[in-house]
């Protein structure tokens, strides 16, 4: 497993695809890891050089005391990009790892490419909702958060259809460190770029999910609309529309990466 070591920081990342293709970095959203773009990382690494890594607090990257800011967990991307001589990097983020992508943006457009904002807002909750959310996981743990949270992050239907694939994701979240979830929270919780995605000038593509409640279609139409030239696009799906609308999410971000 390759790490990257940040002083007292280790950031776990993998590689996928030829090494002489564009590289293309993914982003998870609060509460999972890498694991959650799989379906994409198989499918565009025949295309792309993909870089996916654990955000600061999940999966195997160290959990260092927080809170977090989001200008630390954009650092570490570029810090990233600069330990494995990756001048340049397409960017796909969901959620928290979008609102990543939508700081790396505005404060070092220089070393992306394209940006894909799938399933974010420039604000994402209120501080009562963050509030609440913390206070249960720090009484509870995270199991006590599962049950809401899989409840938003899927429809109905797709909990019916694909129950293993729900359950595979509770047990991600379930597992990731509760230290690391809330010092994440605090990032998102304290995160607004509803003035300063105006000043974001790359090619974007922001994707919604119809049914999303944590990040409803308004979010990302404003994300739209403030950045220029943006393209929006709506997806059959809850919160983790990668997974939900997973043939549709990856033919759509394949092509507008490729354009």
């Amino acid at each position: 497993m390759p790490f990257l070591e940040l002083g007292a920081m280790r950031l776990h990342y993998r590689w996928d695809g030829p090494e002489n293709a564009p590289v293309v970095v993914l982003s998870n959203s609060l509460g999972t890891d890498l694991t959650m773009w799989d379906a994409q990382a198989a499918a565009w690494s025949r295309s792309f050089r993909v870089l996916r890594y654990d955000t600061r607090g999940h999966g195997r990257s160290l959990v260092t005391p927080g809170p977090y800011r989001m200008e630390q967990l954009g650092s570490d991307v570029v810090a990233l990009l600069g330990s494995l001589e990756v001048e340049r990097a397409h960017f796909c983020g969901l959620s928290m790892g979008a609102q990543t992508g939508m700081w790396l943006a505005a404060n070092a457009p220089e070393r992306l490419g394209k940006l894909v904002l799938a399933n974010t807002g420039a604000k994402i909750g209120s501080p009562e909702s963050w509030a609440s959310r913390m206070k249960a996981v720090e009484k509870g743990g995270m199991a006590s958060v599962v049950p809401q949270v899989m409840e938003r992050w899927f429809t109905s239907a797709f909990h019916k259809e694909k129950p293993e694939k729900v359950a595979a994701v509770g047990r991600l979240l379930e597992s990731t460190s509760p230290d690391g979830y809330l010092a994440n929270c605090a990032a998102v919780r304290d995160f607004d770029y509803r003035e300063a995605v105006k000043k974001i000038a790359l090619p974007t593509l922001v994707i919604a999910g119809s049914a999303d409640t944590s990040t409803p279609p308004v979010d990302g139409r404003y994300l739209a609309e403030q950045i220029a030239g943006a393209r929006y696009l709506e997806l059959a799906a809850a919160h983790l529309s990668n997974i939900e609308d997973e043939a549709r999410f990856t033919r759509e971000v394949a092509d507008f990466l490729a354009a």
